[in-house]
């Protein structure tokens, strides 16, 4: 089974995962771009819906947004996400007021509301892991934010590095040590050129998988350790989004590898 995806932009919205792909459950992921002037619709559906913008800015409108400026996101290494919430059977207009790309991040939902805009300066940040597999991490949509699936972040990791690493699962609901959650990881680079590797697998290895992670590829993690390295030279950035009935961080260990950061 084959668990990466290669977007190669173009305008518009573009799916490139949905339930059933995968084995995954609950979770759709797509990426929207636009040049200056387009507009896109969200239509209404029984999803919960998450927007990370990734490039440039953008008007909102619906969902009780009049007209929400977002971004601009110039340099996403170094400039913190715009992240809007829409409830299930919300509708929006985004309208691009400067090149832009968002991320679209759907899951099963029937919580009404209003849009909830987060802006940069309520991401919080954290620094995780410890030298040859430190990652910065910044936290979106977090069990503060009023969801019923979505669990989101975006992690930078220098050159050289590794990231979820020891290797770590969220497959089973075991508190408090770990929940079920599905993952989606999107990536990108500091360089067009650079590179990665992501592995998948599973205790008894009925997933065993590893993949050359590139600018634009996304990797479906319906279970499993799924650990991930950037090659010296090139800063990888991943947008990681999570989806289960428990929203919370929590995962567990390879109990082969843990020794390596409790050295």
């Amino acid at each position: 089974m084959n668990y990466r995806i290669i977007w190669k932009p173009q305008p518009g919205f573009t799916l490139l995962s949905k339930p059933g792909d995968a084995g995954m459950k609950y979770l759709s992921f797509g990426m929207i771009a636009l040049e200056a002037g387009q507009k896109y619709n969200l239509p209404a559906a029984d999803q919960e819906t998450a927007l990370v913008l990734l490039k440039g800015a953008a008007a909102l409108t619906g969902s009780g947004l009049e007209r929400q400026v977002i971004g601009p996101r110039a340099d996403l290494f170094n400039d913190k996400p715009w992240t809007v919430m829409i409830p299930a059977q919300g509708t929006l207009e985004i309208e691009a007021t400067a090149d832009c790309e968002l991320a679209l991040c759907q899951a099963p939902s029937s919580r009404p509301g209003p849009a909830l805009v987060i802006p940069p300066d309520k991401v919080k940040e954290v620094s995780l892991g410890k030298p040859g597999f430190q990652r910065r991490a910044l936290m979106m949509v977090t069990e503060e934010v009023p969801a019923d699936y979505l669990f989101i972040g975006e992690a930078i990791v220098p050159p050289a590095n590794w990231a979820s690493f020891p290797p770590h699962r969220h497959d089973f609901d075991d508190l408090p040590h770990e929940v079920d959650m599905e993952e989606i990881y999107y990536f990108r680079f500091d360089r067009p050129q650079g590179f990665g590797i992501q592995k998948i697998y599973t205790d008894d290895r009925s997933i065993d998988e590893t993949y050359t992670v590139q600018d634009h590829h996304t990797v479906l993690i319906p279970e499993g350790y799924h650990p991930v390295a950037t090659a010296p030279g090139y800063s990888m950035y991943y947008l990681w989004i999570m989806a289960g009935k428990d929203r919370r961080f929590l995962s567990r260990p390879d109990p082969d590898h843990r020794w390596v950061a409790e050295g």
